[in-house]
């Protein structure tokens, strides 16, 4: 049923999609954003700059969305033509959401070279992206398990309750991703020195600028940890050990731990600006898989529910 080109083009558009969002990563941590001046699309208004490192990030970062935005748009063409009259709904909103997505970021990303966007609209274009790399890893795992006869729909019902869970975990992991990546686009890094404490202090006592950014970016999290083991524990009660909802709020239960651990390690490394930048990129790596994960967890929730109709 499902061809091999067509699975092929899906995990283009999922790796390609995950490459846009890292070498955005890139372009923010070493601070490229302006590598190719106020252009777009052209870069110092050439079509292929003079070389320095910054225009290289940064127009290696517009050369990889050109052409993964390609690819998306043929991903979605080809699902329109396989599903839009097949009961399968599911590879048309991925397929979908993963170009309105693209579309979003790319005119975004425009905006912020030729109109220098405020910290808040930087930090959403980060979320933007996260929701494009989701639903492409949505469509790759809908392929696998509709090739293996594995669709959730065919597990049995869930109270309800799971699916009210799981969404609120995800809405509030993107605010927790949100409040990072507001962190990083004001250069708050510095705001909370050592870990887990916070300039010596468990509470610190000015709590003004960086320092309250960065204070309020940890205690989501680390409250965001608490959500996920509540989570796993409800899932786990209900569906027992061997069930794939369960094994993936298994997975994002050990992310968030990579997670958290992996903030420690950004802040360790806060005064070496090589092994910062590595930092953060791992710390992207990992959030982006674990927000993909429970996406995913989302919908497999939404799709089981007691009581839902087809």
């Amino acid at each position: 049923m499902i061809s091999r080109a067509y699975r092929l083009l899906a995990w283009m558009s999922c790796i390609g999609m995950f490459a846009v969002l890292m070498a955005g990563a890139l372009v923010t941590n070493t601070g490229s954003g302006r590598g190719c001046g106020d252009d777009w699309p052209l870069c110092n208004g050439e079509f292929i700059p003079a070389f320095t490192l910054e225009t290289a990030i940064e127009y290696s970062h517009r050369a990889v969305t050109g052409v993964v935005g390609i690819i998306v748009v043929a991903t979605f063409v080809l699902t329109l033509q396989l599903y839009r009259r097949y009961a399968y709904r599911e590879p048309l909103w991925y397929a979908g959401a993963t170009l309105a997505f693209t579309i979003i970021q790319a005119l975004m990303g425009a905006a912020a070279v030729m109109w220098p966007q405020s910290p808040p609209i930087m930090a959403l274009h980060f979320g933007i992206s996260l929701l494009a790399v989701a639903s492409t890893v949505l469509l790759v795992l809908w392929i696998s398990r509709i090739s293996k006869g594995k669709l959730a729909g065919e597990d049995r019902s869930m109270p309800r309750s799971i699916y009210s869970l799981v969404l609120g975990a995800c809405i509030y992991c993107y605010v927790v991703v949100y409040l990072g990546a507001y962190v990083r686009h004001t250069d708050s890094g510095g705001g909370c020195l050592g870990w887990p404490t916070c300039n010596g202090e468990v509470i610190p006592s000015d709590l003004s600028g960086a320092t309250g950014a960065v204070f309020t970016h940890r205690v989501a999290a680390m409250l965001l940890f608490f959500v996920f083991v509540w989570l796993f524990v409800h899932i786990r009660k209900h569906a027992g050990a061997a069930d794939r909802m369960t094994k993936s709020a298994m997975w994002i239960l050990i992310l968030v731990i990579c997670q958290i651990f992996s903030g420690a390690w950004l802040t360790a490394t806060i005064g070496d600006e090589n092994w910062f930048i590595f930092t953060n990129m791992i710390h992207n790596f990992i959030i982006t898989i674990l927000f993909s994960i429970l996406v995913d967890l989302g919908f497999q929730a939404w799709k089981r529910q007691e009581g839902r109709t087809s």
